[in-house]
């Protein structure tokens, strides 16, 4: 069954700025492509590409250079002139990794080993938090809308046997973990009757929002609802938030439970935020070290929310969606897929809240407008001569083209064929007695492979730093492609070692 389109409201694109910052001539290029395809604003998560001044001059990345001012005001004034508004995201509890990896910050952990969440005891973090705050507003003239973050500031794990403890022990080395209430401040805190870890929570981000709305009365304040979805209506009523907030309820699950997303955004209204933002994904949300995204995976995220915006009750006000791009799961993890691969997903999902559905409307404005012959990005097919391009498309040609050699049987478990581990294993190896013939014939396989490689990678990295910092394609490399070809530079360098020992 077919939904309507898209209510009302803003269609925010997400710009994650903490991994792969493009270039500012490559994101004035995105920017209009974004516009085209049906976005009216941005959210721009910059962390440590903002050009923070003075104490906190410490937070800008090191790895290349942060944007300077003049970037960001030039930015702003390419999304002003195609009606896009502006809205930065910037972190103030949970997600603070790329504030509180620095020695001097370290007191503001809410415990040594979390890098992520901010001590919410300690006068000095919110002096901070407000001291970011107040240097982005200063530097995006006209602002109306902050967003404050303020997701998955903990998760709380109980450990109650040992069969159990095994268990958790698995599920930790898959999930991220965020404590609050673990530090020490906390804990004489929680102590005292009737203190919750929500109550800890909620007084945080409402001294914050507070400190906002005194500073610029005039501002909007948006903030993630996770760590609000298992609060009471009552809770939620005496938190101080009413009013100060409007809550952006995210979920990325291709499956994500349409029932029990409605539900929830009426209890937020039933509490009295009836002014609520929600968030789909384009990118960035299938797994920390996804490199290709699957295109209908992202689209079935936005049917399931074109759904839930059809049953919401006249009473809520739904003031837009953010469709978001993750470049790191957070500061300190991996790249995601880049934006380039990821532009016909981000297309077709804008399209999709537009008419509804990716009906033949929807696909032909994709499809004409990016020059693609499909909306997954690996069957796009390669871009004739005179075809309109999209920005950074031949790059996404490449990765397309590397991504399938590197995830070849034949090249990605070559130690695993019957040669290898038949006439070169690691007792062959030990022992340098070998067949040459044999062995001979694996090394040139090696190296042919690694040849076509490296020839491969050359092409994507000198297409990648046009559109990206020569950190970005760095990082990238290495984590893509060093992991594959190492083992065949291996193979090689142990063959001729051994070749050595058995021909004169």
């Amino acid at each position: 069954m077919n939904s309507p389109p898209w209510p009302k409201g803003k269609k925010l694109v997400h710009l994650d700025l903490k991994g792969a910052p493009p270039r500012i001539e490559y994101l004035h290029k995105l920017i209009d492509l974004f516009s085209q395809l049906g976005a009216d604003g941005l959210l721009v998560e910059y962390e440590d590409m903002f050009p923070y001044e003075g104490e906190l001059k410490l937070l800008q990345a090191t790895a290349q250079p942060a944007y300077s001012r003049k970037e960001v005001l030039s930015m702003q004034e390419v999304a002003k002139c195609k009606g896009m508004e502006v809205i930065p995201l910037v972190q103030t509890f949970g997600h603070m990794e790329f504030v509180l990896k620095h020695r001097p910050m370290w007191a503001l952990r809410e415990v040594a080993h979390c890098v992520g969440t901010l001590n919410p005891h300690k006068e000095e973090g919110v002096r901070l938090v407000m001291e970011m705050l107040k240097q982005v507003v200063e530097l995006h003239p006209g602002l109306n809308t902050l967003h404050i973050g303020a997701d998955e500031v903990r998760t709380s794990l109980v450990l109650t046997s040992c069969i159990f403890i095994i268990i958790v022990s698995l599920i930790i080395s898959f999930h991220k973990v965020y404590i609050l209430g673990e530090g020490e401040e906390s804990k004489l805190w929680l102590a005292s009757p009737g203190h919750t870890v929500e109550q800890l929570f909620l007084g945080h981000v409402t001294k914050v929002a507070k400190a906002i709305k005194e500073t610029w009365p005039h501002m909007t304040v948006i903030m993630w609802d996770d760590m609000m979805r298992g609060m009471s209506q009552d809770t939620l009523k005496a938190s101080g938030l009413v009013g100060l907030v409007q809550p952006m309820l995210w979920d990325y699950n291709p499956n994500l439970e349409v029932d029990k997303t409605v539900s929830l955004l009426e209890k937020y209204c039933s509490a009295g935020m009836s002014d609520l933002w929600a968030a789909s994904s384009f990118k960035g949300s299938t797994n920390v070290y996804t490199n290709i995204p699957n295109t209908y995976r992202h689209l079935e995220n936005h049917f399931q929310w074109l759904k839930v915006a059809a049953s919401l009750s006249p009473g809520i006000n739904l003031k837009g969606i953010a469709i978001t791009g993750w470049q790191r799961y957070d500061h300190l993890s991996v790249l995601c897929e880049l934006m380039p691969v990821a532009l016909p997903s981000l297309a077709a999902c804008l399209q999709t809240l537009i008419h509804g559905q990716l009906n033949a409307e929807a696909q032909n404005k994709v499809t004409e407008r990016l020059g693609v012959s499909s909306v997954e990005v690996e069957e796009m097919g390669s871009a004739s001569d005179g075809a309109l391009l999209f920005p950074g498309r031949r790059l996404a040609e490449l990765m397309v083209d590397i991504n399938s050699l590197l995830n070849s049987e034949d090249i990605r478990f070559f130690e695993n064929n019957m040669f290898v581990r038949g006439w070169f294993s690691p007792h062959h190896r030990q022992r340098k007695m070998v067949t040459p013939l044999i062995t001979m014939q694996i090394h040139s396989q090696a190296s042919t492979y690694v040849a076509m490689l490296q020839q491969k990678v050359e092409e994507v990295r000198v297409e990648m730093v046009h559109l990206y910092p020569d950190s970005t394609a760095q990082e990238w490399i290495e984590e893509h492609v060093r992991p594959v070809v190492a083992p065949l530079q291996r193979i090689i360098v142990e063959i001729e070692a051994c070749v050595k020992e058995m021909v004169p």
